[in-house]
This record gives C-alpha cells, structure tokens and sequence, in this order.
C-alpha cells in the first residue's frame, strides 16, 4: 500500500502548489486541505484494496452485533459504494494542473481498478451484487456515484468492465424493496442503466417517486414509508436520491420532470434545517437510527451547496465553515479509525453499542457524502470566500436575525 505520508505530504502541499502557480488564494485554504486530507484518509484502504484484489482479504468487518458471518456478505460492496457516492464529483471535477490534481488522477485510476476488479467474476473481490436484501442498497449508492461521475466513472472503464458493472446492477433486479427509502435503490439502478444505454424499467422509477410523493409530510420532510421518524434518512437517502433521479433521468425521459420543482423546494428547506442543526461548536443532535454514519448526516446539504442551490440567505462559505466544525468534531475523535487506518463503529469516536445490527464497517463510508462540495474547483466562493459563521454561531452570540419559517 502507498505509504499515506506520502499521499498526506502530497495534500499539504496543495497551498503551496496554488500559490505558486499564481491561482487565487482563498482565505479558507486550510479547510480545503483538510477535506482533501479526510477524501485520502477515507479512501486509501477501499480504493487501494479493492483495486488490488485485497479488500475481501485486508478489510476487518467489525460488526455491532453477532452477526459478522452475514454482514461479511455485504460489508465490502457497502464499502466501495457509498465511498464513491462522496468522492465521485471530486473524481469526476476538472481541477487545473498541479499537486491536487496529480493526486486526483492517482484516485481516478484506483477507482476505475476497483470497479473493475468488483464486478469481474474472475476476480478474488468479485463483490456481492445480489444474494440477500441488502446489495440493493449499495447498487443505488454506486449507480449515484456513477451518475456523479459520468466521464470518469463509466465512460473512461474499458469495454469488459462496463458490460460487467451493467450486469451487476441487473442483477439487484431480484432484490424486491419494502415500502420505504429502499424504492430509491432500485429507482437510482435503472436511473444508472438508462445513462448507461442500457434497457431500464420505468416502473421501478415511477413506483419510487410516486409513493415518497404520497409520503411527503411537510416542512421539507418526508415520511420514510407511511409512518414518520426522528433520524436523517431525509439526507442519508432520501432527498439527494430523489434529486439524482429527477435530474439524470430527465436525460432519457421527460415523463417526471414536473416533479422537480416541488422536490427541490422541499430538499432546500430541509437544507435549511440542516445548517441550523449544526450547533456553534461543531456538534448537531444524535438522535435516531443510522447515526454511525456520522457526517453523512449532512449528505443533502452537502449535495446542495455542490450544485450552488443552497437556500437564502445561506452562502457557500458560511456552510463551508459549519459542515468543517461538525467534520472535525466527528472524524478527528480518538477511536473513530483503527491502526490501519479503517474506520471504526462510532459517533464521536469508537462506539460500537451507537451501531444497529445492519451496521458494519463497510456502511459506515457513507460519511463521505459530505465531501461532495469538493467537486467545486478551489477558485469557487464555496471556498474561496473569506469565513462566515454559520446560522447557530450568529445566533448564540446575541447576533439579531430573521426568524425562520416553514416552507
């Protein structure tokens, strides 16, 4: 494996590297460097491994209950899926010559080496894509990453790899989702088929926006079925999948475009929630299942400010310095990796009692939604404009300031 001081010397460069080619130096610099930094720390030992033939091999499956044995099955597909999710926009953005780009294109090749090595049935990680219920999920999340990079994460893999990736994502076909988020996973696979060129199934689609429009509950929030819940499947899944799904399938289809305003409407308002959740000292309310997912819990608002759609009067640096807070908070607690760098079951730190029975290693890498933004180039206001305080901080320190409102 590339010695991560290498890799980590190549991140802390990338201030010097803009300033010496002349590029514009963006008062918040630093925090650019520091999600760089967390991208490689998340990444190397999934991608690395992965791309090698080594993840089944070298990944530990730490799991919350006594269920290693099955979530082993899963645990590795979780793992490649949802870390691409997070990184793929920076995978797929156009950044200009120079030390973070040259690590960019290190972490494109590594990426393309571990879908292929993923999908090839040949393969020693030839990955789970259909026994069981739970590879429907990470179908969808890698079909989002596949959507989030277009160029360098489908069109860039050589012929054989293509037809295999298609095939995996077929073969979640046999997986049949409950009613609830999980009609999203099979809506982002045929979604992912229909770029692609391949046959894809209308109604999978049209079943997955149908029903979570009948479970809208107001407010920017959706019901995650019938029955409503205090936890953030709104930005784990839910808002940012049905965003991708609008947005990408209108490509092939028209037929439920009239849907999108409406879905946006919502998704900025719950945006706006978000933001105010993250308290002045970078920590945001622990509350419901999945939370050892960590800052995934910022997925939509991450989604959000990377498409500069953030709702008035939020600004890119303002939510560039709140989602820093809650990033470091979580990611820099003692316990939150292992001494190989791989994450561990947790919250702040290393909690493994905060993880459900579903939750392995492998699932907790859906905290790299939150990097999203970092697929806005370096000269963007998201980070190129001085820092702001976020809505909590202005609020806490006696600051007067509009009331907020429902939608």
């Amino acid at each position: 494996m590339t010695n991560r001081r290498t890799v980590l010397k190549t991140i802390a460069g990338l201030s010097a590297a803009r300033a010496a080619q002349g590029a514009p130096q963006p008062s918040a610099d630093s925090d650019r460097t520091y999600w760089a930094g967390l991208l490689a720390k998340l990444a190397d030992p999934v991608l690395e491994n992965l791309s090698r033939g080594t993840l089944k091999r070298n990944m530990p499956v730490e799991c919350a209950g006594e269920n290693q044995a099955a979530r082993r099955k899963y645990s590795h597909l979780e793992a490649i899926a949802r870390l691409l999710a997070g990184i793929a926009p920076w995978i797929e953005a156009p950044l200009e010559a120079g030390a973070e780009h040259n690590l960019q294109q290190r972490y494109r090749a590594l990426a393309r080496g571990a879908i292929r090595s993923a999908t090839d049935p040949q393969s020693p990680d030839f990955l789970n894509f259909s026994d069981g219920d739970q590879p429907l999920v990470d179908c969808g999340f890698l079909s989002q990453a596949l959507l989030r990079a277009p160029s360098e994460l489908w069109k860039k893999l050589d012929p054989a790899t293509q037809r295999n990736l298609a095939a995996a994502l077929v073969s979640s076909r046999v997986i049949v989702p409950n009613d609830s988020n999980w009609l999203l996973f099979s809506a982002m696979v045929e979604t992912a088929l229909a770029i692609m060129g391949a046959p894809w199934d209308a109604t999978r689609i049209d079943v997955a926006l149908r029903k979570h429009q009948e479970w809208y509950l107001g407010d920017g929030v959706y019901g995650d079925g019938p029955p409503f819940h205090w936890d953030y499947y709104n930005s784990f899944v839910i808002q940012p999948m049905l965003l991708d799904t609008l947005r990408n399938i209108r490509l092939v289809s028209g037929r439920w475009q009239g849907l999108l305003p409406d879905v946006l409407a919502r998704a900025r308002r719950y945006a706006a929630i978000e933001e105010r959740l993250i308290a002045p000292d970078g920590t945001f309310p622990a509350v419901g299942r999945s939370i050892a997912y960590r800052c995934g819990a910022f997925h939509l608002l991450a989604l959000l400010a990377l498409g500069r759609e953030l709702p008035e009067p939020l600004t890119g640096p303002q939510v560039r310095c709140a989602l820093t807070a809650a990033m470091r908070r979580l990611m820099q607690a003692p316990g939150t990796f292992d001494s190989d760098g791989w994450l561990h079951i947790g919250f702040c730190g290393h909690q493994p009692k905060l993880g459900e029975s579903y939750i392995s290693t492998g699932s907790l890498y859906l905290c790299s939604t939150v990097l999203l933004p970092l697929g806005l180039g370096p000269a963007d206001p998201f980070w190129s404009g001085p820092a702001q305080d976020w809505t909590s901080r202005r609020i806490w320190s006696g600051e007067d300031m509009p009331a907020d409102h429902a939608l």
